[in-house]
């Protein structure tokens, strides 16, 4: 065999010649998301191992993803998917995200939890359209429902129970959409709110006791998981992870939920739920409208949580910032810098972080509640 034989025998089997159009819409999606990720900062540590892994997954003939008997034989982003498709990896996101939490400003300022939930209210809008269309089952339709919650974590268990065939593009859209908060969601506030109120300086909040902080996490487990069982792997692994922030005994867990543990499951989760992202099922009608309706879902929620914010503004007789009810949508701490950035905006000197947090923290637990909820109902 010659050289030149040789050469065409290696092209023959190379990727090149197994490269379709879906491949290339695949690779095209992929670099916008990276160029979003490293040229405009939306939150890299997420959109830039999911738009890596979109990439990877897309390879012709790398098998990256093939799915095999034994297990040890399939692709290498479809062994690390398994933490994916078992919840292990949401429930552990959930543990460091606890971690990194303080639900102090929550508890300082109950009506947080109004908030919070008031952003769940594109959850409920997304879920009746899904289900309207005919396209979905009414399970798949909840799942889809949820993305509206900001939560990718909570959306990949929910798809798991409800809709394990639409894990992969409710997971993209979650996290996308998470990871453009700081596009999507000024024009509505801006759109919601008067100069006036976005300008309105709110007081500090009351100082909140270690007892509280401790009492607060064992409390939510116990009546959120007897009211929704459902939910207790998600909330339990939440306040888990903030009970060692907490407690101040556990200094070394800590710091491994808030660090070394958070970046290791980050990076197999990112690649992986970016992985699942493959042309030939990504490229379908079905895709399409999940994307489209989680969209919808994350502007109503939060346009939900400003409403109710400026409701309670009026209440108040102008105590509360509207601003702080987009923050509800639950994408942690993404969502309250948001708040913050468009608040300090129109009055430099307004620092709304603290107070947007409350809705935040709140909105995660609105979310898991929501997701148990549907599954106490469809599964």
């Amino acid at each position: 065999m010659n050289f030149f034989e040789i050469m065409g025998e290696m092209l023959a089997q190379s990727g090149f010649t197994a490269l379709t159009w879906k491949n290339l819409v695949m690779f095209a999606i992929s670099f916008v998301l990276l160029y979003m990720a490293i040229k405009k900062q939306y939150e890299p540590l997420l959109l830039l191992p999911i738009a890596f892994g979109m990439f990877l997954a897309n390879l012709p003939l790398a098998d990256l993803m093939k799915e095999s008997e034994p297990w040890y034989t399939q692709g290498v982003l479809r062994i690390m998917y398994g933490g994916v498709k078992s919840s292990l990896f949401p429930c552990l996101i959930f543990l460091c995200v606890g971690a990194m939490t303080d639900f102090g400003p929550l508890i300082a300022n109950p009506i947080s939890l109004l908030l919070g939930a008031a952003a769940q209210f594109g959850i409920y809008i997304a879920f009746m359209l899904a289900n309207a269309t005919g396209l979905f089952t009414v399970g798949e339709a909840a799942a889809i429902g949820i993305i509206g919650g900001a939560d990718g974590p909570t959306a990949i268990y929910i798809a798991n129970n409800l809709a394990p065939d639409l894990v992969a593009p409710i997971a993209v859209a979650a996290y996308s959409y998470m990871a453009l908060i700081p596009m999507i969601q000024p024009p509505i506030m801006k759109l919601l709110t008067t100069k006036k109120e976005r300008a309105i300086v709110m007081k500090q909040l009351r100082k909140v006791s270690k007892v509280e902080k401790v009492v607060f996490p064992v409390f939510v487990v116990l009546f959120c998981s007897l009211l929704l069982p459902s939910v207790a792997p998600l909330l339990g692994m939440l306040m888990l992870g903030n009970l060692f922030r907490e407690s101040g005994v556990v200094e070394r867990l800590s710091d491994t939920a808030q660090n070394a543990l958070c970046n290791i499951v980050t990076i197999m989760l990112g690649t992986t739920v970016g992985a699942t992202a493959n042309g030939d099922i990504f490229l379908r009608v079905q895709t399409i409208a999940i994307i489209a309706m989680g969209l919808m879902a994350f502007c109503f929620s939060t346009v939900g949580g400003v409403l109710l914010g400026k409701l309670l503004c009026v209440v108040t007789g102008g105590k509360i910032n509207p601003l702080i009810g987009s923050a509800g949508v639950s994408a942690v701490p993404m969502a309250a810098r948001v708040s913050q950035t468009v608040g300090s905006k129109e009055n430099p000197t307004n620092f709304l972080l603290m107070h947007a947090m409350g809705p935040n923290v709140a909105g995660v637990i609105g979310s898991a509640v929501a997701a148990g909820f549907f599954m106490l109902i469809f599964k």
